[in-house]
């Protein structure tokens, strides 16, 4: 089959219709399935023939049905969504950011959530919230602590999350002093905003 052209390969005339290039090569390809280096060669006269059609085509010599499935096209890779990487990222920050699984995030959502939700919605006093978020603090510890296995690391994590939480909560309260913002009130949004950041660094950071 080395001496024939593509066309002659298939058993089909130059003036085929892509049906029945189609269908010579897919009869061709049955029969010589067990025939590797035939079959080989019968995917290359189709890849020819087409790929002869598509740049008549694309000269406007010849029209090309759109459902024609195009040599180039078949070997196109679907695009895969970007994934977060920190091969480029300094060293430092490798040491701290994580990638975790959905399984990974599920505990400390559901754990920060419901505090959260508990101090937002519950008549919230000074005792009580001083309870919820030590039990945030000991939960941002125990999630930390069992990536890396690091007590040290995540009490200061923790900490450094409790200071940036306590800050960011202040500063929302202040912003909202306009819609006359209760003491209370102001207490579970900065509870709830260190919740927050908990669930951030308990996720992301190890």
């Amino acid at each position: 089959m080395s001496e024939q052209t593509p066309y002659e390969k298939l058993g089909v005339s130059e003036t085929a219709s892509f049906e029945e290039i189609q269908a010579a090569k897919n009869r061709l390809t049955q029969e010589y399935s067990n025939d590797v280096k035939t079959v080989e060669d019968i995917e290359a006269a189709y890849d020819s023939i087409i790929m002869e059609r598509l740049k008549l085509r694309q000269e406007g010599r010849i029209k090309v049905p759109d459902k024609i499935r195009f040599a180039e096209r078949q070997r196109e890779t679907p695009p895969t969504p970007p994934s977060l990487s920190l091969d480029n990222s300094p060293p430092w920050l490798q040491q701290f950011i994580d990638t975790p699984s959905s399984n990974d995030i599920l505990w400390p959502t559901g754990i920060f959530l419901v505090l959260a939700l508990i101090t937002g919605f519950a008549d919230a006093n000074s005792s009580s919230v001083s309870l919820f978020l030590a039990l945030g603090i000991f939960a941002n510890i125990y999630f930390l602590n069992r990536k890396e296995n690091r007590l040290g690391r995540a009490i200061l994590i923790t900490l450094g999350g409790l200071f940036l939480g306590l800050v960011l909560g202040w500063g929302i309260a202040q912003l909202l002093q306009g819609a006359n913002l209760s003491g209370e009130m102001s207490q579970s949004l900065i509870g709830i905003t260190i919740f927050f950041v908990f669930w951030l660094s308990s996720s992301f950071l190890r």
